[in-house]
């Protein structure tokens, strides 16, 4: 898996202690993106969704891992698979994606919907700089939303 960073222990990107994993790559490019070196796919560094999952797992705060970017679904079967191991130790998932919850459903794409299956709690929409709020939780820009995927999943109610 290609990644950018990772933060073992944010209380900004989602409910909790969680471990955000930032990936490496996105198609979005947004204007005022506040991580624009992650949207090269040929930088970062490459790391193995078992590495990963076990700094996870070392972390005996960490209520659950984060997957930002970079473009979480550009990398959907590693992201899948280290969400689906993730949500098995009973942690929940949160992602941030440009895509829309309408574009990632309409895609038809299996390791895209196996990603969906096993996140949580989704942050939706590319980032629009001329929509930028600091009054909207979890969010960088007011058109982005905030998704209860799975019952008793953290977030926002909308």
């Amino acid at each position: 898996m290609r990644i950018a960073n990772t933060i073992d222990d944010s209380i900004v990107d989602g409910e909790g202690m969680r471990f955000v994993v930032f990936t490496q790559g996105c198609p979005h490019c947004c204007r005022g993106c506040h991580n624009p070196d992650t949207h090269d796919f040929n930088a970062g560094t490459e790391i193995s969704v078992d590495e990963l999952f076990s700094r996870v797992e070392r972390n005996p705060l960490c209520s659950g891992l984060t997957l930002s970017g970079g473009e979480p679904f550009v990398q959907a079967a590693e992201c899948a698979e280290l969400a689906e191991r993730v949500r098995g130790t009973g942690r929940d998932v949160w992602c941030y994606s440009g895509y829309t919850l309408e574009e990632i459903r309409e895609a038809g794409n299996p390791d895209w919907d196996r990603l969906l299956d096993n996140i949580d709690v989704l942050i939706d929409g590319r980032f629009v700089e001329e929509l930028k709020s600091f009054s909207h939780k979890w969010r960088g820009s007011s058109n982005q939303r905030v998704y209860r995927l799975k019952p008793g999943a953290d977030g926002d109610k909308r």
